[in-house]
């Protein structure tokens, strides 16, 4: 069947992309397991994990974009971090509303022992895998996210 609306190169992409849903659901999974035992979800721990590398602290709309998630979704986990007392508001000296988010002590305690126990399990998940297979993979999905943005960004302005 020649359909002039698929390509091979479409049809490629649309069994990774089916792929990575796969992959995803199980890495929250997975992530969740990992993290659970700190009292963390997968979520939990990767709005940590954006608020910890950060290289200054940031509001949740700032968190929100630069994580490619919905403001109101990151703010409601960045509540209840919150209440766990794994993170705190500041008072934001360029904006009166939006408060900076900023791990307490314990919340990076806490991140440090979810990544001292991520480490371990990323290297036996990545064992038998050439470097270079997984630097290819990177650099494709780099690639589809800077598309999916300036897509996103030009329906924007639309």
């Amino acid at each position: 069947m020649n359909d002039p609306a698929r390509s091979p190169e479409g049809d490629a992409l649309t069994e990774m992309i089916l792929t990575m849903f796969r992959v995803n659901n199980l890495m929250l999974i997975w992530g969740d397991r990992l993290a659970g035992r700190l009292g963390l979800t997968s979520a939990r721990w990767q709005i940590l994990g954006a608020i910890a590398l950060a290289d200054r602290s940031q509001p949740v709309a700032w968190l929100a974009r630069d994580f490619g998630a919905n403001r109101q979704n990151v703010q409601r986990i960045v509540n209840d971090l919150a209440k766990e007392g794994l993170v705190e508001f500041q008072p934001n000296p360029h904006h009166r509303r939006a408060h900076l988010v900023v791990l307490t002590e314990k919340g990076q305690q806490t991140y440090d022992a979810a990544v001292s126990a991520y480490y371990p399990r990323a290297n036996a998940l990545a064992e038998g895998l050439p470097v270079e297979d997984i630097k290819t993979a990177h650099r494709i999905l780099l690639a589809l996210r800077q598309k999916l943005e300036g897509e996103n960004d030009a329906e924007k302005h639309d």
